[in-house]
């Protein structure tokens, strides 16, 4: 079975490959031709989610999934959301999003916040699927840890032992991330068929 990841960010690919089964051949954006920006218009994970993969096998006629991830942290309302990745602005940059989640917490003493990823699987009209995940933590005063990317080094996820994301090897993390629990259970249906 081959199915395209609907992503440009290789930190993702490299993240959700090793939970994917043996048997699946997955392609990237690059490996089918796709150089453009995917449309990420949707006010909701799940719109997004579904319109980056709806929008790869609509242009590019191969079986596609897609994923969505939001930090909603609890003292900003549920901010910075399905703008995580866009929070201090269009650039993008990780390092902008956690200074400027650092500056609007302030010293709140709230801190806790949680990670949650929505996974859209489309492979024809009729078959479109939807799978989530998220893990409850909590935004830590200041950042810590190499690994990871995004929000990594600023959320310490409640299950784990008070490292943040980034202070953990991948597999680690994997364990515990929102995105592996969204991918686990794309798995699952995939294994099922």
């Amino acid at each position: 079975m081959r199915l395209c990841f609907a992503s440009n960010n290789a930190h993702k690919l490299d993240e959700i490959r090793p939970l994917l089964p043996a048997g699946l051949q997955l392609l990237s954006l690059a490996d089918i031709g796709c150089h453009e920006e995917l449309p990420e218009t949707q006010p909701t994970l799940e719109g997004n989610a579904h319109q980056k993969a709806q929008y790869v096998f609509d242009h590019y006629g191969v079986g596609c999934f897609a994923d969505d991830t939001g930090l909603e942290v609890e003292a900003l309302g549920g901010e910075p959301g399905v703008y995580s990745a866009r929070y201090a602005g269009p650039q993008r940059e990780a390092a902008d999003n956690v200074a400027k989640l650092l500056h609007e917490l302030g010293a709140q003493p709230n801190r806790a916040a949680r990670f949650r990823t929505v996974v859209s699987l489309v492979r024809g009209a009729a078959d479109v699927q939807e799978f989530s995940g998220e893990v409850a933590g909590t935004i830590a005063a200041a950042p810590t840890g190499q690994g990871g990317f995004g929000y990594d080094p600023v959320f310490v996820p409640s299950e784990g032992d008070g490292r943040t994301f980034a202070e953990m090897t991948l597999a680690e993390k994997n364990l515990l991330s929102h995105r592996a629990r969204a991918v686990a259970g794309l798995v699952a249906f995939l294994k099922a068929e």
